[in-house]
């Protein structure tokens, strides 16, 4: 059944916005559903593997599945050991993943992930990929790095529309009581607090990545409650507040804060700080987002990479090999005998191509959940005029308080351009409390019916913003990141799905429930110094 104008806005953005919102048909922009990266991933449910003849298997010593960050950064790490017997293969047309960048003709902008927090002097090996980079240009006295200034985000970073105008920054303080103020600070004083603590090793509380950080009950058992739950129980019940926390869950989980873990929701407030007291580490951004992270790992590690094939079965054998099928768009269908295997790719992958797993799955994979998300990049001829009180020049994010979606990013930010033409990022999670009805929702909703949807959301705040808009790209994210749901993170499935299985070793942000670019390159570099091992020890 087809929905009227008003049902679609009030089914993804709100009944009170649908019936304020004028409902007649308004001009939709060209563009395209940009990638689909579900076409490939449906035939992989619904198609029994192929079977491959005996002319058509080539050997690898270890073969990576999927190019996203983490199947990126293995294959990076095992060029910097100096091995390239290796093959990674990638469903997509191009390797990325959500961390994926586009290009046109007025910016290069974002598909997903746009920025990484800058690491902290104890990431050692994050930071050593980015002193490759460009990105790390010395240290300070204390021994902590410097960042390229050109990788930093410019001001203004962030603002957010709320009351009829733009206020700067992310909390809203104009027109706070001091009832407001005093949860602020309380919740501010609690992050601390979480900050400075140690466990009996001198481990953080909340680190980058998360395998850095205590397993210390007093920090675990915040796992236990949802976010929404800990701030009741710590008496915090600032609207202003629960909505900095609440936006703070949907842009980094998908989720709100009432389906979001406690600690993964402190984990976003306290592992940015490097001390009590002390600004968030900054940003560090491009205009194509994390796709600029993406381009220089796959410039290394090319020759090792075929896109275009989705692996339909992985078969480890009586012998000690691995056996792995990927199948092509058409009729292309590829066979390679591996000694150990990268599994870069999602949980729920994993039980539809590992054999053995997908009659008898194990009950670990039940507990992973896959947000669901809309991404939409508009090209606009110029920057939408001033027509509100308080109206300054762009931050690079834009959020809007009164809105399901997290509002956008301005591509061009970063280039030093604030006038002329953009490319803006719009973001619209989909939080439904089941992931399988959000997903449901997502795919509803064609190209069309989502660019009505982001351009009717953001003429509340650049009404002009229609006639502006030249073009208008949607990419649907089915299974965009792992959820942290209340549970998830010290419930024993993350641990039972890191274990490598007959010389599969899994390696992707799932495994640690928080989707960042620390996580996917973590478990990228350790899966593969684990097969690496593997296949060294075989050789001697």
């Amino acid at each position: 059944m087809s929905l009227t104008r008003r049902d679609l806005l009030a089914a993804f953005l709100g009944v009170p916005f649908a019936e304020a919102a004028c409902t007649k048909k308004k001009r939709i922009p060209d563009g395209e559903l940009a990638f689909r990266p579900e076409t490939l991933g449906h035939r992989l449910r619904d198609e029994p593997p192929p079977q491959i003849g005996e002319d058509r298997w080539q050997r690898a010593s270890i073969v990576i599945v999927g190019g996203g960050v983490a199947g990126l950064a293995a294959a990076w790490r095992l060029r910097e050991r100096g091995h390239e017997d290796f093959v990674l293969l990638e469903l997509e047309g191009a390797a990325g993943g959500t961390a994926r960048g586009g290009d046109g003709p007025v910016s290069a902008h974002p598909w997903g992930a746009h920025y990484i927090t800058a690491p902290m002097k104890e990431n050692v090996e994050l930071l050593q990929l980015l002193r490759g980079f460009g990105v790390v240009v010395g240290e300070d006295a204390e021994g902590g790095p410097i960042f390229s200034e050109a990788a930093l985000c410019r001001e203004p970073q962030e603002r957010v529309f709320a009351q009829g105008q733009w206020f700067e920054g992310l909390y809203l303080h104009e027109g706070e009581t001091d009832a407001d103020r005093r949860d602020f600070e309380r919740f501010r004083d609690l992050v601390n607090g979480w900050v400075s603590w140690r466990d009996g090793s001198g481990r953080r509380a909340f680190a980058l990545p998360t395998a850095e950080g205590s397993k210390d009950p007093a920090v675990t058992d915040l796992d236990r409650i949802s976010m929404s739950e800990w701030l009741a129980r710590e008496g915090l019940s600032s609207e202003r507040l629960r909505w900095l926390v609440d936006y703070a869950c949907r842009d980094d989980f998908g989720a709100r804060a009432a389906q979001t873990s406690a600690y993964a929701a402190l984990h976003y407030f306290a592992s940015r700080l490097t001390r009590p007291g002390s600004d968030p580490q900054p940003v560090l951004t491009w205009p194509e987002g994390n796709g600029w992270l993406v381009a220089r790992l796959l410039e290394r590690v090319r020759a090792n990479v075929r896109v275009g094939l989705a692996v339909a079965d992985i078969a480890p054998t009586d012998d000690g090999t691995i056996d792995v099928v990927a199948i092509g768009r058409g009729a292309t269908a590829l066979g390679l005998r591996a000694k150990q295997v990268v599994f870069a790719a999602p949980q729920m992958v994993a039980q539809r191509v590992l054999r053995p797993w997908r009659d008898a799955p194990p009950t670990h994979l039940g507990s992973f959940q896959y947000g669901a998300w809309m991404v939409a990049n508009i090209t606009l001829s110029a920057r939408p005029r001033v027509r509100v009180r308080g109206e300054r020049m762009m931050a690079w994010d834009n959020v809007l308080y009164d809105s399901p979606s997290l509002g956008y990013v301005d591509a061009a930010h970063q280039s030093g351009r604030d006038h002329g033409p953009t490319v803006i990022t719009y973001y619209h999670p989909l939080c439904d409390d089941d992931p399988r009805s959000a997903r449901k929702r997502l795919y509803a909703a064609d190209r069309g019916e989502w660019a009505d949807i982001a351009l009717a959301d953001l003429e509340r705040v650049h009404p002009d913003i229609r006639e502006l808009a030249t073009r208008l790209d949607v990419v649907r994210w089915g299974h965009a990141m792992a959820r942290p749901s209340p549970g998830f993170l010290f419930g024993g499935a993350r641990e039972a799905a890191a274990r490598p299985f007959r010389g599969v070793h899994f390696a992707h942000t799932d495994l640690s429930g928080i989707a960042l670019f620390e996580e996917a390159f973590f478990h990228g570099t350790r899966a593969a110094d684990a097969a690496l091992a593997a296949v060294r020890t075989e050789g001697t």
